[in-house]
Protein backbone atom coordinates (compact mmCIF):
# COMPACT_ATOMS: atom_id res chain seq x y z
CA UNK A 1 0.00 0.00 0.00
CA UNK A 2 1.26 3.49 -0.88
CA UNK A 3 1.84 6.09 1.39
CA UNK A 4 0.35 9.73 1.06
CA UNK A 5 3.44 11.37 0.45
CA UNK A 6 4.09 8.20 -2.38
CA UNK A 7 0.44 9.24 -3.86
CA UNK A 8 1.42 13.24 -3.46
CA UNK A 9 4.53 12.20 -5.23
CA UNK A 10 2.96 11.79 -8.49
CA UNK A 11 1.63 13.98 -11.12
CA UNK A 12 -1.86 13.36 -10.37
CA UNK A 13 -4.02 15.38 -7.72
CA UNK A 14 -4.67 13.31 -4.58
CA UNK A 15 -8.56 13.38 -4.62
CA UNK A 16 -10.19 11.79 -1.29
CA UNK A 17 -13.55 10.85 -1.28
CA UNK A 18 -15.51 10.99 1.97
CA UNK A 19 -16.49 7.57 3.60
CA UNK A 20 -18.55 6.50 6.25
CA UNK A 21 -18.59 3.16 6.88
CA UNK A 22 -16.82 -0.23 5.47
CA UNK A 23 -19.89 -0.22 2.42
CA UNK A 24 -19.46 3.07 1.13
CA UNK A 25 -15.44 2.72 1.98
CA UNK A 26 -15.57 -0.46 -0.48
CA UNK A 27 -17.45 1.22 -3.09
CA UNK A 28 -14.41 4.11 -3.29
CA UNK A 29 -12.56 1.69 -3.77
CA UNK A 30 -13.89 -0.26 -6.06
CA UNK A 31 -14.67 3.24 -8.60
CA UNK A 32 -10.62 3.24 -8.25
CA UNK A 33 -9.72 6.09 -5.61
CA UNK A 34 -5.92 5.27 -4.09
CA UNK A 35 -6.96 6.60 -0.96
CA UNK A 36 -9.83 7.70 0.90
CA UNK A 37 -11.37 10.04 4.10
CA UNK A 38 -13.28 9.36 6.92
CA UNK A 39 -15.62 12.20 7.20
CA UNK A 40 -16.65 13.73 10.70
CA UNK A 41 -19.84 14.96 9.10
CA UNK A 42 -20.94 12.08 7.58
CA UNK A 43 -19.98 9.54 10.80
CA UNK A 44 -22.08 11.96 12.81
CA UNK A 45 -24.78 11.87 10.78
CA UNK A 46 -24.90 8.09 9.96
CA UNK A 47 -23.72 7.00 13.21
CA UNK A 48 -25.80 9.54 15.37
CA UNK A 49 -28.26 10.64 12.88
CA UNK A 50 -27.09 14.37 14.59
CA UNK A 51 -25.35 17.11 12.81
CA UNK A 52 -21.48 17.80 12.79
CA UNK A 53 -21.30 19.68 15.74
CA UNK A 54 -18.54 17.74 17.73
CA UNK A 55 -20.64 14.89 19.06
CA UNK A 56 -18.15 12.65 18.21
CA UNK A 57 -15.88 10.94 20.59
CA UNK A 58 -12.46 9.64 19.72
CA UNK A 59 -13.58 5.94 20.48
CA UNK A 60 -15.85 6.07 18.11
CA UNK A 61 -14.07 7.13 15.34
CA UNK A 62 -11.47 4.97 15.88
CA UNK A 63 -14.02 2.35 15.76
CA UNK A 64 -15.49 3.30 12.48
CA UNK A 65 -11.19 4.09 11.47
CA UNK A 66 -10.74 -0.12 12.43
CA UNK A 67 -13.90 -1.32 10.50
CA UNK A 68 -12.95 0.76 7.24
CA UNK A 69 -9.11 -0.40 7.36
CA UNK A 70 -10.31 -4.24 7.77
CA UNK A 71 -12.63 -4.00 4.83
CA UNK A 72 -10.56 -2.69 2.32
CA UNK A 73 -6.90 -2.09 1.33
CA UNK A 74 -6.69 2.17 0.28
CA UNK A 75 -4.66 4.27 2.83
CA UNK A 76 -7.60 5.83 5.15
CA UNK A 77 -7.22 9.55 6.03
CA UNK A 78 -9.13 10.50 9.39
CA UNK A 79 -11.15 13.64 10.35
CA UNK A 80 -9.97 14.05 13.52
CA UNK A 81 -11.72 17.24 14.68
CA UNK A 82 -9.19 18.95 17.02
CA UNK A 83 -8.07 15.66 18.70
CA UNK A 84 -10.90 15.45 21.14
CA UNK A 85 -9.22 17.58 23.83
CA UNK A 86 -5.84 19.07 24.86
CA UNK A 87 -2.38 17.64 23.48
CA UNK A 88 -1.96 14.66 25.68
CA UNK A 89 -5.42 13.72 23.76
CA UNK A 90 -3.73 14.02 20.17
CA UNK A 91 -1.11 11.62 21.29
CA UNK A 92 -3.15 9.05 22.14
CA UNK A 93 -5.54 9.79 19.11
CA UNK A 94 -2.71 9.59 16.71
CA UNK A 95 -0.68 6.85 18.65
CA UNK A 96 -4.14 4.90 18.31
CA UNK A 97 -4.91 5.48 14.55
CA UNK A 98 -1.46 4.45 13.95
CA UNK A 99 -1.67 1.08 15.94
CA UNK A 100 -4.87 0.21 13.45
CA UNK A 101 -2.92 1.30 10.15
CA UNK A 102 -4.53 4.39 9.37
CA UNK A 103 -2.66 6.03 6.93
CA UNK A 104 -3.25 9.65 8.00
CA UNK A 105 -5.13 12.44 10.11
CA UNK A 106 -6.48 16.10 9.39
CA UNK A 107 -6.10 18.06 12.65
CA UNK A 108 -7.94 21.35 12.82
CA UNK A 109 -7.92 24.57 15.13
CA UNK A 110 -11.27 25.12 16.37
CA UNK A 111 -12.70 25.71 20.05
CA UNK A 112 -14.16 22.01 21.17
CA UNK A 113 -16.73 21.13 20.60
CA UNK A 114 -15.90 22.10 17.01
CA UNK A 115 -18.27 22.44 13.85
CA UNK A 116 -18.57 21.87 10.85
CA UNK A 117 -16.37 24.24 8.35
CA UNK A 118 -19.50 25.51 6.58
CA UNK A 119 -21.54 26.22 9.52
CA UNK A 120 -21.80 29.42 10.93
CA UNK A 121 -20.47 30.41 13.78
CA UNK A 122 -17.21 28.71 14.21
CA UNK A 123 -14.64 30.27 16.90
CA UNK A 124 -10.83 28.78 16.90
CA UNK A 125 -8.25 28.86 19.54
CA UNK A 126 -5.21 30.79 19.86
CA UNK A 127 -2.16 29.96 17.52
CA UNK A 128 -0.58 29.08 20.48
CA UNK A 129 -2.69 26.69 22.05
CA UNK A 130 -2.50 24.77 18.11
CA UNK A 131 0.64 24.40 17.65
CA UNK A 132 1.65 22.31 20.31
CA UNK A 133 -1.58 20.07 19.31
CA UNK A 134 0.56 19.93 15.97
CA UNK A 135 3.79 19.37 17.17
CA UNK A 136 2.38 16.48 19.21
CA UNK A 137 0.83 15.24 16.39
CA UNK A 138 3.83 15.32 14.77
CA UNK A 139 6.39 13.59 16.71
CA UNK A 140 3.98 10.52 17.89
CA UNK A 141 3.85 9.40 14.02
CA UNK A 142 8.07 10.04 13.88
CA UNK A 143 9.38 7.31 12.25
CA UNK A 144 6.28 6.38 10.35
CA UNK A 145 4.69 7.37 7.08
CA UNK A 146 1.61 8.43 8.91
CA UNK A 147 0.42 11.84 7.08
CA UNK A 148 -0.55 14.77 9.11
CA UNK A 149 -2.68 17.74 7.48
CA UNK A 150 -3.00 20.98 9.77
CA UNK A 151 -6.67 22.72 9.06
CA UNK A 152 -7.39 25.72 9.94
CA UNK A 153 -10.94 27.34 10.44
CA UNK A 154 -9.90 31.00 10.78
CA UNK A 155 -11.00 32.55 7.93
CA UNK A 156 -14.86 32.40 9.07
CA UNK A 157 -14.25 34.08 12.48
CA UNK A 158 -11.03 36.08 12.36
CA UNK A 159 -10.30 36.91 8.07
CA UNK A 160 -8.18 35.52 5.43
CA UNK A 161 -5.09 37.30 6.57
CA UNK A 162 -5.43 35.52 9.98
CA UNK A 163 -5.92 32.21 8.44
CA UNK A 164 -2.46 32.53 6.03
CA UNK A 165 -0.98 33.35 8.56
CA UNK A 166 -1.68 30.22 10.62
CA UNK A 167 -1.01 28.08 7.63
CA UNK A 168 2.45 29.58 7.08
CA UNK A 169 3.05 28.48 11.55
CA UNK A 170 1.69 25.36 10.24
CA UNK A 171 3.91 24.98 6.87
CA UNK A 172 6.94 26.14 9.66
CA UNK A 173 6.09 23.49 12.40
CA UNK A 174 6.43 20.46 9.59
CA UNK A 175 2.71 19.59 8.71
CA UNK A 176 2.55 17.63 5.80
CA UNK A 177 0.35 19.31 4.30
CA UNK A 178 -1.72 22.84 4.95
CA UNK A 179 -5.76 22.98 4.44
CA UNK A 180 -7.61 26.54 5.00
CA UNK A 181 -11.04 25.68 5.21
CA UNK A 182 -14.39 27.25 3.77
CA UNK A 183 -12.33 29.90 1.54
CA UNK A 184 -15.53 32.00 -0.14
CA UNK A 185 -14.01 33.05 -3.88
CA UNK A 186 -11.60 31.66 -6.75
CA UNK A 187 -9.54 35.31 -5.77
CA UNK A 188 -9.28 33.84 -2.19
CA UNK A 189 -7.94 30.54 -3.19
CA UNK A 190 -5.82 32.41 -5.63
CA UNK A 191 -4.46 34.61 -2.28
CA UNK A 192 -4.12 31.65 -0.35
CA UNK A 193 -1.81 29.49 -2.49
CA UNK A 194 0.44 32.81 -3.63
CA UNK A 195 0.92 33.16 -0.11
CA UNK A 196 2.11 30.27 0.92
CA UNK A 197 5.47 28.27 -0.15
CA UNK A 198 5.29 26.23 -3.07
CA UNK A 199 6.79 22.95 -1.92
CA UNK A 200 3.31 22.74 0.82
CA UNK A 201 0.53 20.35 -0.34
CA UNK A 202 -2.47 22.55 -0.13
CA UNK A 203 -6.12 21.03 0.82
CA UNK A 204 -8.97 22.22 -1.25
CA UNK A 205 -12.38 21.02 0.17
CA UNK A 206 -15.53 20.59 -2.19
CA UNK A 207 -18.44 20.65 -0.36
CA UNK A 208 -21.86 20.62 -2.60
CA UNK A 209 -23.98 24.30 -1.42
CA UNK A 210 -21.12 25.14 1.05
CA UNK A 211 -19.12 28.31 1.08
CA UNK A 212 -16.27 27.42 -1.64
CA UNK A 213 -17.24 27.68 -5.13
CA UNK A 214 -17.12 24.01 -6.66
CA UNK A 215 -13.95 23.32 -9.20
CA UNK A 216 -13.00 20.43 -11.08
CA UNK A 217 -10.42 18.23 -9.30
CA UNK A 218 -8.26 18.84 -12.85
CA UNK A 219 -9.20 23.11 -12.19
CA UNK A 220 -8.39 22.83 -8.42
CA UNK A 221 -5.03 20.57 -9.45
CA UNK A 222 -4.05 23.65 -12.05
CA UNK A 223 -4.61 26.37 -9.11
CA UNK A 224 -2.10 24.74 -6.84
CA UNK A 225 -4.05 22.11 -4.71
CA UNK A 226 -2.42 18.78 -4.75
CA UNK A 227 -5.31 17.67 -2.00
CA UNK A 228 -9.06 17.40 -2.91
CA UNK A 229 -11.11 16.36 -0.31
CA UNK A 230 -15.32 15.69 -1.49
CA UNK A 231 -16.52 14.19 1.53
CA UNK A 232 -20.46 14.74 1.46
CA UNK A 233 -21.13 13.96 -2.09
CA UNK A 234 -21.42 9.90 -1.23
CA UNK A 235 -23.61 11.27 1.77
CA UNK A 236 -25.79 13.44 0.24
CA UNK A 237 -26.89 10.57 -2.74
CA UNK A 238 -27.01 7.93 -0.27
CA UNK A 239 -29.35 10.00 1.68
CA UNK A 240 -31.60 11.18 -1.56
CA UNK A 241 -31.48 7.45 -2.21
CA UNK A 242 -32.49 6.20 1.28
CA UNK A 243 -35.07 8.76 1.64
CA UNK A 244 -36.84 8.34 -1.94
CA UNK A 245 -37.70 4.48 -1.22
CA UNK A 246 -38.53 4.56 2.11
CA UNK A 247 -41.17 7.02 0.75
CA UNK A 248 -42.30 5.23 -2.38
CA UNK A 249 -42.35 1.84 0.30
CA UNK A 250 -44.64 3.44 2.34
CA UNK A 251 -47.02 5.27 -0.51
CA UNK A 252 -47.04 1.48 -2.34
CA UNK A 253 -46.62 -0.71 -0.45
CA UNK A 254 -43.86 -2.03 -3.11
CA UNK A 255 -40.46 -1.05 -4.35
CA UNK A 256 -41.20 -1.75 -7.81
CA UNK A 257 -41.22 1.99 -8.84
CA UNK A 258 -37.85 2.82 -8.21
CA UNK A 259 -36.36 -0.75 -9.44
CA UNK A 260 -34.69 0.84 -11.73
CA UNK A 261 -32.52 2.92 -9.27
CA UNK A 262 -31.82 0.03 -7.26
CA UNK A 263 -28.61 -2.68 -7.29
CA UNK A 264 -30.82 -6.38 -7.78
CA UNK A 265 -30.27 -8.52 -4.90
CA UNK A 266 -27.44 -10.80 -6.62
CA UNK A 267 -25.64 -7.49 -7.74
CA UNK A 268 -25.34 -6.90 -4.24
CA UNK A 269 -24.26 -10.12 -3.04
CA UNK A 270 -21.87 -9.99 -5.66
CA UNK A 271 -20.56 -6.89 -4.41
CA UNK A 272 -19.96 -8.00 -0.56
CA UNK A 273 -18.34 -11.39 -2.30
CA UNK A 274 -20.82 -13.88 -1.19
CA UNK A 275 -19.07 -16.61 -4.07
CA UNK A 276 -16.07 -16.43 -2.16
CA UNK A 277 -17.48 -17.19 1.03
CA UNK A 278 -19.33 -19.86 -0.62
CA UNK A 279 -16.28 -21.45 -1.93
CA UNK A 280 -14.49 -21.26 1.22
CA UNK A 281 -17.34 -22.79 2.68
CA UNK A 282 -17.17 -25.99 -0.27
CA UNK A 283 -13.69 -26.41 0.80
CA UNK A 284 -14.19 -26.60 4.83
CA UNK A 285 -16.81 -29.53 4.21
CA UNK A 286 -14.26 -31.52 1.87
Amino acid sequence: MDSIAELLGTAEPLVLPGVYDALSALLAELAGFPVIFLSGYCLSATRLAEPDLGLLTQTEVIEAARRIITAVDRPLIVDIDTGYGNTFNVERTIDELIRIGAAGAFLEDQVWPKRCGHMARKRVVELEEYLPKLRAALDVRRGTPFHVTARTDARAPLGLDEAIRRARAFAEAGADAVFIEAPESLEEMATIRAALPAEVPLVANMIENGKTPLRTVAELHAAGFQIVAIPLAGLLAATHALRDVYRTLRQDGISTRLADRMLRFGEMNTLLGVEERYRREREWLG
